[in-house]
């Protein structure tokens, strides 16, 4: 008689063991390096042939809704190394999503107080681009509370 589920109960789950910030601040990293990676690929970057280094110049759009320039980019593409690296341990992985978390905050901010068509936008941020920055930094902030709270901290 042979059990289906006998091989999937032998096969070890790579979340096993893994406090649940850390598999948070982990998921949330590579969300951050596939959105600062996809802003360098043509087609999924709309107006590519419009992207600029920084300032509001660069009218390329991540998914054509998103304005991005390189260095826009760039800060999602380092984040994201952070937090991996960071996530290796629940007390960086909490440092990570709590940091990282108040600097999208401060960009959402950014983004409400720049005049979006002056050398200020360095970030080359829209409307879009805000609501995501308040998104992340509230989902960040919020996971880095709350999935650290029952774990012993390592």
């Amino acid at each position: 008689m042979t059990n289906s589920t006998a091989h999937s109960r032998a096969r070890r789950n790579p979340a096993d063991g893994r406090a649940p910030v850390r598999r948070a601040a982990s998921g949330i990293a590579v969300l951050l390096l596939l959105l600062g990676a996809l802003g360098f690929v043509p087609g999924i970057t709309a107006s590519y042939a419009d992207l600029r280094f920084a300032g509001p110049g660069s009218g390329a759009r991540l998914l054509g809704l998103f304005q991005v320039s390189a260095l826009h980019n760039l800060v999602h593409l380092v984040l994201g190394a952070a937090g991996l690296t960071l996530s290796r341990t629940v007390a960086g992985a909490r440092a990570f999503l709590l940091g990282a978390g108040a600097v999208y905050l401060v960009l959402w901010l950014y983004g409400l107080a720049v005049d979006r068509r002056s050398a200020a936008n360095v970030l080359a941020v829209n409307p879009a681009d805000g609501w995501l920055h308040l998104l992340l930094g509230v989902a960040m902030l919020a996971l880095g509370l709350f999935t650290g709270r029952r774990e012993h901290r390592r």
